[in-house]
């Protein structure tokens, strides 16, 4: 009876943890495709990068997206076939990052289990790219912005974020 208890209690705390990150995430998500329908194009695309820089930087969505995959095709091995709508290599963007004078900050190492979290009450304010498992979002004063809510309920690890230079 006890080990019946026991699982029920720890069912009901992961259910009261689930709801508590939905609170905290409430209206922490805005649709935003960073400008790429408005740029011509139609359909879904893994353009996690392209977009991510688009609406962080604040730039259009066409010259991102051509600067990456001229930079892509620079670094490309035979064969490959990433560009601005598959996926860019990390070489590629954290460059490109780089020269538009983007900082990063690292908020996870190697065996420290995850720290930070993607919703708004553990990220800093102003414009972020943020580096998530298989995915970069930017995030806005605490707001998610992208073609879907990535936080996975406000449970989703940080890796790390790449930060607006001040101007």
């Amino acid at each position: 009876m006890s080990e019946l208890t026991n699982i029920l209690g720890l069912v009901a705390r992961n259910l009261i943890a689930k709801q508590q990150r939905k609170i905290l995430n409430k209206k922490s998500y805005v649709y935003n495709d960073g400008g790429r329908k408005e740029a011509g194009f139609k359909g879904d695309a893994g353009d996690c990068v392209t977009r991510s820089i688009a609406i962080a930087a604040e730039l259009p969505y066409i010259d991102v997206y051509n600067e990456l995959n001229v930079r892509t095709r620079a670094a490309r091995k035979s064969g490959n076939r990433a560009g601005a709508r598959t996926g860019i290599p990390k070489s590629v963007w954290k460059s490109y990052l780089e020269e538009l004078g983007w900082t990063w900050t690292a908020t996870m190492g190697i065996g420290t289990g995850c720290k930070v979290h993607l919703r708004g009450s553990e990220l800093p304010e102003g414009r972020l790219i943020v580096r998530c498992t298989r995915h970069l979002v930017a995030v806005i004063d605490g707001e998610i912005h992208d073609t879907h809510d990535s936080s996975h309920d406000g449970s989703r690890c940080v890796y790390g974020y790449w930060r607006k230079p001040c101007t």
